[in-house]
């Protein structure tokens, strides 16, 4: 029988050991290794090549996304299954969009932990079903977000303001920096706000990055 290689990520030693513990139980995963955050993942997947990497989030020098993102650069073939406290829709969306394989909760049943493990072992996906809903929800918002965008693009200008309110200025200071008034900058954010269906200008900033218009 082909054992699913498992390498365990989270920063507290009693969760990575616990873990072990659980995964060992069964016949077909072997753990081959734990780290404490996501750069020790990655030096560690490199000799140990892992089939699964059961990734935590929240992590110092180097989270989940972060990591999980590396992993996917660096052209490492393992699936990426996420345990996390996390059941935000954000962190959802944005571990899937970094490309995680899989998604579960820290309050899930251990056989249904093992189930997700074999499940993207064998290059399957698995949300918790649970959260699927959610990430129906945020992938629908962000295609119907992007689908208003290509009807009705943002202008040079509005893309210039765009980037000034994601570095956190002011409609003052936009005024000053693109030489123009602040009424007028005033009308470019809500024009802004209308095309990226978003409610106010923290909204707009996490829309632009996340899909790279800025």
């Amino acid at each position: 029988m082909s054992q699913i290689r498992v390498l365990i990520v989270d920063d507290h030693s009693l969760v990575r050991q616990g873990l072990k513990k659980v995964l060992e139980l069964e016949d077909d995963i072997k753990v081959v290794g734990e780290a404490e955050d996501g750069q020790k993942a990655l030096e560690m997947a490199k000799t140990t090549k892992p089939d699964v990497v059961l990734m935590d989030i929240s992590m110092p020098n180097m989270n989940g996304i972060e990591a999980t993102r590396a992993f996917k650069q660096q052209g490492f073939k393992c699936a990426i299954l996420v345990l996390t406290i996390h059941d935000d829709r954000e962190y959802l969306f944005e571990i899937v969009r970094a490309g995680a394989s899989g998604y579960v909760l820290k309050d899930i049943e251990p056989q249904k932990l093992v189930e997700a493990i074999r499940a993207v072992g064998k290059g399957n996906s698995y949300i918790q079903p649970n959260l699927t809903l959610d990430l129906i929800s945020e992938f629908n918002r962000l295609s119907s977000r992007t689908k208003l965008l290509r009807e009705n693009p943002l202008t040079r200008r509005e893309m210039e303001v765009l980037q000034l309110i994601t570095e956190g200025m002011t409609n003052a200071e936009i005024a000053s920096e693109l030489y123009i008034s602040e009424k007028t900058v005033k009308n470019h954010v809500s024009r802004i706000l209308r095309k990226l269906n978003v409610e106010d200008r923290t909204q707009a900033a996490v829309f632009a990055i996340k899909n790279d218009l800025v």
